[in-house]
């Protein structure tokens, strides 16, 4: 055996392919893990001018040094590489080396010699990058950054800034500043198919890097009114919805998922059908809805059919087979969840097929938006979404697939649904009259109560699938928004829906949110920009809830939806004429 050794070490044959190797397992990437501090740290960015020498040589070895201490210590730690542009440098470096060719830099023009620009950008960014590695150094190369990198498209750009001119409150308009972009800047990760070449864009929730599909549906839909204007934009996009629809075939049970297959993902061990891809297996109906509701949006926004492939129909006829099995004419369905835990909505009760329902055709939702077990699993919101959606995809499936038997199966179930809503989902209140409930059994069983998260009862209007003057909707309206809502919450800070997932006392600002997409009163309206204005805790962003009486005392700092929301919200009002009331906001 010893005669096959080498007798001397070879660094070419062995340095590379362990670095890969490390790579390859994400050794270096760091997600946020709040059981761990943190210590993160910005690689002083290289000039693209030319190669690394001996001082970057030492200095990164000491900052190398130092992370894998930090590592070793038990920190949550993060290196961020990236390169400079150095822009007077680069610009004689290319100069001179346009007059080694013979060719004069003014003769070229400005567009050709910023052509030339990047050409160099690439071969000398690369160049840097691999002398890196070959160094071995432990940082993140999935968080690499150029210092002229664009982290929003022109469009939303340009948007901003109209909405910076048009608000006269500076701290409304940072705030819109902060949020609006903040799924563009942050969790947007885009890149080609590997095997088809079509985009694919995979869509981080913020501190939690895997992708919802409910989530990942509602962070980009502001951004679809402006894909006209910015073909980049309109090309995530599409790569979004490619990337939902390869989810969906994935397994349409799940409500999260990876970035490629983890082995030990983070819910492994639960007690049901899971598979590498899947960040998380909780079944709930808006998960299939969503991004019907945004393929249909850019559809009917854009005019591309590009996304509605045979990908689209296998995740229709999925999501069609999902519904269907969950309508539970036929026993329990396929799905069960079970998960060791303290939290009782983080699992299904009777050995996760949860509580019994009466098959009346509503369909079962195992879990809520909010990622909490239902209680009574026919949850009207989502029942609600579940028809305005297959109604949509019925439409496509007419007008671009020529499909219409598949198209008539989408239609026959949204009618199922929808006469079992008008039988089932009301309540006659003694105080409020016919309401919605939030969830049925069909055994005669209503919960009364609102949650935060969308769809909820507050926001049927804003996805439309109810009418805003329809008198049972302005009665649940009405409920939702009182204390006789059990997850209403009113202090000092202000007023709101919560629910279980966050608990007692925390209002979530999609609530307030909601309230305002849905208000016909301009007061109304301005209360609610006021709160939310007052609640982001000197952050400029939006959390995921705050105490009722202290907003200082909130959770996740970085929940890229809510962000997103607010912007959304904020573009609205300007675009519908209520430019007057934000602007009299004190």
């Amino acid at each position: 055996m010893s005669e096959n050794l080498e007798k001397t070490y070879n660094p070419k044959a062995i340095e590379a392919k362990l670095y890969e190797k490390w790579c390859d397992n994400k050794y270096f990437h760091a997600e946020v893990d709040r059981s761990k501090k943190p210590f993160t740290t910005v690689m002083p960015p290289p000039n693209i001018t030319g190669k690394l020498h001996m001082g970057h040589a030492l200095d990164n070895t000491l900052q190398d040094i130092l992370i894998r201490y930090k590592r070793m210590q038990g920190y949550n730690a993060l290196w961020i590489p990236g390169t400079d542009h150095a822009a007077i440098s680069t610009e004689v470096k290319v100069t001179n080396q346009l007059k080694e060719e013979g060719i004069d830099k003014k003769e070229l023009g400005r567009e050709k010699f910023l052509e030339r620009t990047w050409q160099w950008k690439e071969e000398y960014a690369g160049t840097i990058e691999g002398q890196l590695k070959k160094l071995g150094v432990s940082c993140d190369w999935d968080r690499e950054r150029f210092t002229m990198d664009e982290g929003c498209s022109k469009a939303v750009e340009e948007q901003i800034q109209r909405i910076q001119q048009l608000l006269k409150n500076q701290k409304l308009s940072w705030m819109f500043t902060n949020c609006f972009p903040n799924t563009l800047d942050t969790t947007v990760h885009f890149r080609k198919d590997k095997k088809d070449g079509k985009p694919d864009t995979f869509v981080y929730t913020g501190d939690i890097h895997a992708m919802w599909l409910r989530d990942s549906g509602a962070q980009v839909w502001p951004y679809v009114q402006l894909a006209n204007e910015d073909k980049e934009l309109k090309t995530m996009l599409a790569g979004v919805i490619n990337r939902q629809f390869k989810l969906i075939n994935v397994d349409p049970f799940a409500n999260a998922f990876n970035d490629g297959p983890i082995p030990d993902g983070h819910w492994k061990t639960d007690l049901t059908d899971m598979n590498d891809e899947m960040h998380e297996r909780k079944w709930e109906i808006d998960s299939l809805c969503y991004p019907l509701r945004l393929a249909y949006h850019y559809w009917k926004t854009t005019g591309d059919t590009s996304i509605f492939d045979a990908e689209w129909i296998k995740a229709i006829q999925n999501i069609l087979t999902t519904f269907r099995d969950q309508q539970r004419r036929d026993g329990r369905g396929s799905y069960h969840f079970q998960r060791v835990t303290e939290r009782a909505l983080d699992t299904m009760t009777n050995d996760g097929w949860g509580n019994p329902v009466k098959p009346v055709g509503l369909i079962a939702s195992s879990f809520r938006p909010s990622d909490d077990a239902t209680t009574f699993q026919f949850l009207i919101p989502s029942n609600f979404f579940a028809v305005s959606s297959l109604r949509k995809a019925a439409e496509i499936l007419t007008e671009v697939n020529n499909r219409p038997e598949l198209a008539k199966e989408c239609t026959d179930l949204a009618g199922e649904v929808e006469t079992a809503l008008r039988k089932y989902a009301t309540y006659n209140h003694p105080k409020y009259g016919t309401i919605y409930a939030f969830e049925v059994d069909g055994f005669g069983n209503h919960l009364l109560m609102d949650d935060a998260n969308v769809p909820s009862l507050i926001a049927l209007p804003y996805l439309g699938d109810v009418d805003i003057n329809d008198p049972i909707y302005q009665n649940t309206r009405r409920f939702v928004w009182s204390e006789d809502n059990p997850y209403f919450f009113k202090g000092t800070a202000g007023e709101g829906i919560g629910g279980p997932h966050i608990g007692y006392d925390m209002i979530w600002p999609m609530s307030i949110m909601m309230k305002a997409f849905t208000s016909q009163n301009d007061e109304e309206i301005k209360t609610c920009v006021k709160m939310l204005m007052d609640t982001e805790a000197g952050t400029g962003f939006m959390h995921e809830s705050f105490h009722k009486d202290n907003p200082a005392k909130f959770t996740r700092a970085w929940f890229a939806w809510q962000n997103t929301l607010f912007g959304e919200l904020i573009l609205k009002l300007v675009n519908e004429g209520k430019l007057d009331l934000l602007n009299s906001i004190q």
